[in-house]
């Protein structure tokens, strides 16, 4: 009897669409030819909602704008009864808002104000339609493209970026090892980073943290040591005017012609993230080798900004942040005991700007140590780059500070099928106490993809400074270290990659060479050979050769790691790989799958001059964090453990979720699916599901371009439907965006709404919950299959164009009248209720 009854009120509004017709007298108003329903009480029927395109009731609502193909954030927003007609409503559009849809300035001057002059008539410009729909909670606003400022499919105008709402945040990642030696003491050692940030508007106030504890015992002794401390403090905000950056406090100077150093000020950068996506730079690369199971530290002048588990191979670290540059101090800690140190300098490509455009950078404030003291004494500096033309770019920078100033002048040059190139002059002026040194630096850097050969060079560049030339941070360090410091002489670097398709191998070398008037050099070598092949039944084998060679501090290590990989099953992949070096050689084959969860996990044995060895690595990519775990075992020498949590907190006037975390203090958007629990919202890269307050974090997003977030229709609760499936943000840099699908949660079944005086509500009466979800549709007699039933739960009936009557739902929703049906009355005294 229910399931029939439902079937019937399901087909009610294709019924009410199939009985109407366009009338004559105007194309917003719609006549229904009611006799052809199926309704026993033809005089008692409401259609005036569906009597008027898009009408709704004057009121408040909260809706989610969508103009073309781009979405804002989720505001209510009031609609009043037209004008010029009081049977008609409108969205209230105030100038606030208007000035965030994209408009053009020169077609703003055409909008005019209704509603006492508070409401914009965004429809005086011709082509413009705004079409309102309750279900979906959305305002979709359609404009001709010539209206709007430049979009793409992946950006929008800075007007339409959000910069979240108030909130606070604390993200972490924390490494716990601990290792058994045969004959030896052990060795247990806890170490993490983070950052912790509050968010006020467009400002965003974070501090950074490291700490690290590590203790050691043997027969006798017992041993530890800890350090934790707030590593940075500052305060930054987008000035999207001007497409730069605010910084205030603790910042590293970042900068393509000046060396980095730690100081304590302000700064005002452009921007690259705020450009559209094709014209925006690159983020450093940390590529070598992990003898074993290994933690990576990447680190800048004693500030960790990077650690994380990497398996036993070449590894590639690609998701540094794009503020990084500098040399960069690589760290990696191998299970055995063995660390690997090595320096890594960033490199830009040439330096060019777009014809017409000029980037900037300002620097202001007092160098400073790790510690937070002052380092020096105060400074300015300063850069920039102005594209001539389409081919010429022209740059130069500055930097003083009491008795020291240098100054820089460059040119690039676009040289189309041949690359490009850029050349740059540094002098420096440094008194100290008891010489006046002058000197010049010579820099020539050069980028160019040789499609027809496969070839691609990133970067290449070379630098020669003579012996008198003082950088800014060699002024520091001979300040503190009294001419004790390494004086830059020579410094190569070349990224370059070579695809030999008929061959079908891959070639990528990474060399870096730096010479010093008063140290031994520095060298570092990398050169990759990779080869995708078949054999007989097996495809896509893949056979690899790396080999490197780090010199540092006099020290060579030198190395060769060789594997082979063969595809098992679906997820599957069977390896071996030899791992060979100055000290020693093994040899390992491992088993490593990916589950249909998302996890991932890697088993290896093998032997090694030492002994036999056994190794497990494990991911698990959880709601609420990332998890890795490793275990190790080397015959007669060691057993160690080891496992890796990232994740993070954000906390917001509209609830608060545990999450993975992506960039630590970066951006994020806070998922609120109202008081549905469990809710599959997929982002980016993975899924989680909403708590049990309806609330859910994705921290995998992007800065400054469009996100889409959605819910796995396919994998709701029995109890919930979603009448919006797909969102979009579009975050300022660090924003916690705030998101709200439309989700009613809750039993579901057929009622009878009777009003007291023994009538029933008019056939197409509309039911709707607390939050305005519309919840069902009143058929013949009041019959009404409803959606989000919960105990006590109060939901209002409206025709006429208004709320007249209200009922509960019973403690006993789910106990029915003998015919299936719950009997309901609708009071009208609804304040009542």
């Amino acid at each position: 009897m229910a399931r029939a009854k439902k079937t019937k009120l399901s087909a009610l509004a294709i019924c009410i669409f199939s009985c109407c017709h366009t009338s004559a007298i105007s194309a917003e108003d719609i006549e229904f030819n009611t006799d052809v329903l199926d309704v026993k009480d033809k005089q008692n029927i409401d259609l005036g909602q569906f009597s008027k395109t898009g009408y709704i009731m004057p009121g408040t609502y909260t809706f989610k704008i969508k103009i073309n193909q781009n979405e804002m954030d989720e505001q209510d927003i009031n609609v009043y009864a037209s004008d010029a007609d009081k049977n008609d409503s409108r969205a209230c559009f105030t100038p606030e808002m208007v000035k965030k849809f994209g408009f053009k300035a020169d077609y703003e001057k055409a909008f005019t104000l209704w509603h006492q002059n508070q409401c914009v008539d965004i429809t005086a410009l011709r082509g413009i339609e705004v079409h309102p729909d309750l279900g979906e909670s959305q305002l979709s606003i359609s404009v001709p493209q010539a209206y709007m400022e430049y979009v793409s499919d992946d950006w929008v105008p800075a007007s339409m970026w959000d910069d979240g709402v108030p909130g606070v945040l604390a993200d972490y990642n924390v490494n716990a090892q601990t290792r058994q030696n045969d004959g030896e003491g052990d060795q247990n050692t806890i170490s993490g980073n983070g950052t912790l940030g509050i968010n006020l508007g467009p400002w965003r106030a974070r501090a950074d943290w490291q700490g690290n504890y590590d203790s050691r015992a043997d027969d006798q002794n017992l041993s530890g040591q800890k350090k934790w401390a707030l590593s940075r403090m500052y305060l930054y905000r987008a000035l999207t005017g001007i497409k730069a950056r605010l910084t205030l406090g603790e910042d590293y100077l970042n900068s393509d012609l000046i060396d980095s150093f730690r100081f304590a000020g302000a700064s005002v950068v452009s921007d690259d993230n705020m450009l559209p996506p094709n014209l925006r730079g690159y983020a450093p690369q940390v590529t070598g080798v992990a003898k074993t199971n290994a933690k990576v530290v990447i680190s800048q002048q004693g500030r960790v900004i990077y650690q994380t588990q990497v398996a036993a191979g070449p590894f590639a670290i690609q998701d540094l942040s794009t503020a990084v540059s500098g040399d960069l101090d690589v760290r990696v800690e191998e299970q055995n005991g063995v660390v690997q140190t090595y320096r890594v300098t960033t490199a830009n490509v040439p330096y060019l700007t777009r014809p017409g455009s000029v980037r900037f950078k300002f620097f202001a404030g007092k160098p400073t140590s790790y510690d937070h003291t002052a380092n020096g004494e105060t400074f300015g500096a300063s850069e920039f780059s102005w594209g001539i033309s389409n081919g010429w770019s022209l740059f130069g920078g500055a930097i003083t500070s009491g008795k020291y100033i240098s100054l820089t002048a460059g040119i690039g040059r676009d040289l189309l099928a041949l690359g490009a190139v850029a050349f740059d002059v540094t002098r420096s002026d440094a008194k100290l106490d008891d010489e006046h040194r002058h000197g010049q630096s010579y820099r020539v850097s050069y980028s160019k993809n040789f499609d027809e050969t496969g070839s691609q060079v990133t970067f290449a560049g070379y630098r020669f400074s003579e012996k008198s030339f003082m950088s800014f941070n060699d002024y520091l360090q001979y300040r503190g270290s009294d001419d004790d410091y390494m004086q830059s002489k020579e410094m190569y670097t070349v990224t370059f990659s070579q695809q030999f398709a008929r061959l079908g191998i891959s070639a990528y070398l990474n060399y870096s060479h730096q010479t010093y008037w008063n140290n031994p050099a520095e060298d570092r070598y990398s050169l990759s050979l990779s080869r995708y092949f078949d054999v007989g039944k097996w495809k896509n084998l893949n056979g690899s050769l790396t080999a490197y060679r780090n010199k540092f501090d006099g020290e060579n290590d030198d190395g060769m790691y060789l594997s082979l990989s063969v595809p098992w099953g679906d997820t599957g992949t069977l390896s071996y790989n030899a791992a060979m070096d100055s000290s020693a050689s093994s040899h390992n084959v491992a088993w490593y799958d990916r589950l249909a969860s998302g996890d991932s996990y890697r088993m290896s044995a093998g032997g090694s001059d030492d002994g036999g060895s056994l190794s497990g690595y494990y991911d698990h990519l959880g709601e609420q964090a990332e998890l890795t775990g490793n275990l190790d075992y080397q015959h007669g020498q060691y057993r160690s453990a080891g496992v890796t949590m990232r994740g993070g907190m954000t906390a917001t006037a509209h609830g608060a979720a545990l999450h993975r975390a992506n960039v630590m203090g970066g951006s994020r958007v806070l998922v609120d699916t109202g008081d549905a629990a469990g809710i599959p919202v997929q982002g980016y890269n993975g899924s989680t599901r909403t708590n049990r307050f309806g609330k859910a974090v994705i921290a995998e997003v992007s800065d400054y371009s469009k996100n889409s977030l959605s819910i796995d229709i396919n994998s709701l609760p029995d109890d919930a439907e979603a009448t919006s499936s797909v969102v979009q943000a579009t975050l300022t840099e660090g924003a916690i965006g705030y998101r709200k699908f439309n989700v009613v949660s809750g039993q579901k079944a057929m009622a009878i709404l009777r009003l007291a005086d023994g009538s029933f509500p008019p056939f197409g009466a509309t039911v709707r919950n607390a939050l305005s979800q519309e919840v069902g549709i009143v058929n013949d007699e009041g019959e009404t299959w409803l959606s989000g039933l919960k105990p006590g739960v109060k939901m209002n009936v409206s025709w006429d164009g208004k709320v007249q009557c209200a009922f509960r739902v019973p403690e006993n929703v789910m106990e029915p009248n003998r015919n299936g049906t719950l009997l309901l009355p609708c009071r009208t005294a609804v304040d009542d209720i």
